[in-house]
């Protein structure tokens, strides 16, 4: 004896189902996205509360107290803050400044070879031993400047004092070991170049393959091609991977604090020892010994460079935008 068979959802409902679930998939996915944007800046604000917060002393304190302080930590060469904090963030953006300037045309070099010169296999070894050196931690990179670069350096910057020493930059004599703004400015262009390489790697690969093939089918050469096709396509992007070195490079503590001699001056004398200082360094080699009024003046000054840090990228986020219309 036969049954009636079932019936089955028409398909009118199966199709109002989805849409249902995929409006409750979006809005969840809105709400984590918003709490996500939300937490940013709640952290954000946390941060620069704190070192309010801990800087007030500083801020609204016995000024006398704070100068005496100042001055011990300088030596009496300073007595107010900003003559305090003034060169050691003149130092942090000259050191931070020099290290993009370095690694920033090497990079993209790279991330080029890497993109559109090499064989398949090459490429692959090179991304990997990039992404390998991109995740090495600074006080690495501050050991091998200071143990293996520092002792083996010094001919170059001679020779460099020697003959080119007429520049401002490059006048002599060349320190002896070398622990200047120089070797420091190379080691962190060495360290911030596999991140800035990885991302614009990663960005050219993106180019659209009818870009490229369509400047190849009237007649460009390859490295027309790139220069038509691949770098305006990849300019936004490589201007954030930029920016991103630079922030590490304006951060950066150990690295410098394990090879730079440190100075109090406005000097742009590279090859020179004790004429420069950054903040992030100046910190932590002050802060061991410092006690009350004294913390909240370092604090201070790394408020100053958690603003300079926010202005920056800020500066980038807008030069990206006008980069990508």
């Amino acid at each position: 004896m036969s049954t009636a068979s079932k019936p089955s959802a028409s398909p009118a409902a199966s199709s109002l189902t989805q849409p249902v679930n995929g409006q409750k998939a979006d809005r969840v996915f809105r709400g984590v996205s918003y709490a996500c944007g939300i937490l940013i800046l709640v952290t954000l604000a946390a941060v620069a509360l704190f070192l309010l917060f801990r800087a007030w002393p500083l801020i609204g304190g016995d000024q006398q107290a704070n100068s005496a302080v100042i001055e011990n930590f300088t030596g009496g060469k300073a007595k107010s803050f900003w003559g305090y904090v003034g060169p050691l963030l003149f130092g942090t953006v000259l050191v931070a400044a020099l290290a993009l300037v370095l690694a920033f045309f090497v990079s993209i070099g790279i991330a080029l070879f890497i993109s559109h010169y090499a064989p398949k296999r090459l490429a692959a070894v090179l991304s990997y031993i990039v992404d390998i050196l991109a995740a090495i931690p600074s006080v690495i990179y501050g050991l091998w400047g200071g143990l293996v670069l520092v002792p083996t350096i010094y001919p170059f910057w001679n020779w460099i004092a020697e003959y080119l020493g007429w520049i401002p930059l490059f006048a002599g004599p060349a320190a002896n070991p070398p622990r200047t703004v120089a070797t420091v400015a190379l080691v962190l262009a060495i360290m911030i170049l596999p991140i800035i390489t990885s991302i614009a790697r990663d960005i050219f690969l993106q180019t659209p393959k009818l870009l490229e093939e369509a400047a190849l089918g009237l007649g460009a050469t390859k490295w027309e091609m790139i220069k038509l096709s691949v770098l305006p396509f990849g300019k936004s992007g490589v201007i954030s991977a930029s920016m991103l070195g630079l922030g590490r490079a304006l951060g950066e503590t150990m690295a410098v604090l394990m090879i730079l001699s440190p100075g109090l001056k406005y000097s742009f004398k590279l090859l020179q020892a004790s004429q420069n200082q950054t903040i992030a360094a100046n910190i932590a080699a002050q802060y061991p010994e410092a006690d009350g009024i004294g913390v909240s003046v370092l604090i201070g000054t790394g408020l100053v460079l958690f603003v300079i840090t926010f202005l920056v990228n800020l500066l980038a986020r807008r030069i990206t935008e006008k980069a990508g219309k």
